[in-house]
């Protein structure tokens, strides 16, 4: 007997291998559906691979409310995702409200309610994304000149989301789809050039296509990958560092001076975030390191929320403007 079409067979083999390399899943299994050709697929798979290992499968459905027939799109999906084998499949309403955007205030409301599904905020929840959409994140990240760790793109493991389709091509979720005898959702924005990320899909990933002979997908999905192996790298080391220089009165000059840029920024990045600072831009992160890396006897970093990074006394600090002298 003849095994499974390749597209189904290669959207199994990504999902089984996610699975044998995650420590998250415990019982239960959860799977983000909308409806489309990514999700169809992974569900189909997850359903397929998680019964055989004794685990129980969960369809999540988010209705962003965004679109008239919104509800009927995602009582679709969710019977779908019970058709291709999920245990349970149930719609989550959200209201999409909020700054940056209709587009990045649904990614908020959407990763809050998969996140709060959740049993006791513990588990795993598998996203669709595929290797195209590694590529798009990589052209938008440089694009906005974002740095490597946004030049890494999204990880495999991302507690609570995993991807396990990072390897796999968008038109092969859409084959195993076919192959499946499901009809995919197709969704309006996802044509709306409105939005930069189809601007990317539509136009520029298939100049680049064109261009460059092909391979362009793959190559910047790959760069991604080696470039989040020296991210970790990195960090890793800089955690090393941070334990050096932490103290309760700020961080130690003598010990962030003798260290490369790229480590010192990277102990800087994370004292910063640590102690409250939000919307922390490259530009501040640089400011920042100057107290360290280019000392010349100047004033104090002002910060968002607030706060004021000061040198004094061989100790990098942060207060409130008030509580600086």
């Amino acid at each position: 007997m003849s095994g499974p079409d390749p597209a189904i067979a290669a959207v199994r083999t990504a999902v089984r291998e996610f699975l044998a390399s995650s420590t998250d899943v415990r019982d239960e299994l959860c799977v983000a559906v909308s409806g489309g050709a990514d999700s169809l697929a992974l569900a189909e798979a997850a359903a397929f691979t998680g019964s055989r290992a004794g685990l129980k499968v969960r369809a999540l459905v988010v209705d962003h409310g965004l679109q008239d027939g919104s509800a009927e799109t995602a009582a679709r999906a969710a019977s779908t995702a019970r058709e291709l084998g999920a245990d349970t499949a149930e719609v989550l309403k959200v209201r999409v409200e909020g700054a940056g955007g209709p587009e990045a205030a649904a990614r908020r409301a959407r990763y809050r309610a998969l996140r709060s599904a959740l049993p006791e905020g513990h588990g795993v929840v598998l996203l669709g994304h595929t290797l195209d959409d590694q590529a798009e994140t990589v052209l938008l990240g440089l694009g906005r000149g974002s740095g490597p760790r946004s030049l890494a793109g999204m990880r495999p493991h991302d507690p609570p989301w995993g991807r396990p389709l990072l390897g796999v091509t968008r038109a092969t979720t859409r084959r195993a789809c076919r192959a499946l005898g499901v009809d995919p959702w197709q969704d309006p924005h996802n044509e709306d050039p409105r939005f930069t990320r189809v601007r990317l899909r539509t136009e520029v990933l298939p100049l680049l296509e064109e261009v460059l002979s092909g391979g362009v997908a793959a190559s910047l999905a790959r760069t991604a990958a080696q470039l989040r192996e020296d991210t970790e790298a990195l960090d890793t080391l800089a955690d090393e560092v941070y334990l050096r220089a932490f103290t309760e009165e700020g961080l130690d000059i003598a010990v962030l001076s003798t260290e490369p840029p790229a480590l010192r920024r990277r102990v800087l990045r994370r004292w910063l975030l640590d102690s409250g600072v939000r919307e922390l831009t490259d530009a501040h992160l640089r400011s920042v390191d100057a107290l360290v890396g280019n000392w010349r006897g100047q004033g104090g970093v002002w910060l968002p929320g607030d706060l004021v990074a000061a040198r004094a006394h061989g100790r990098l600090s942060l207060a409130a403007p008030h509580s600086t002298t």
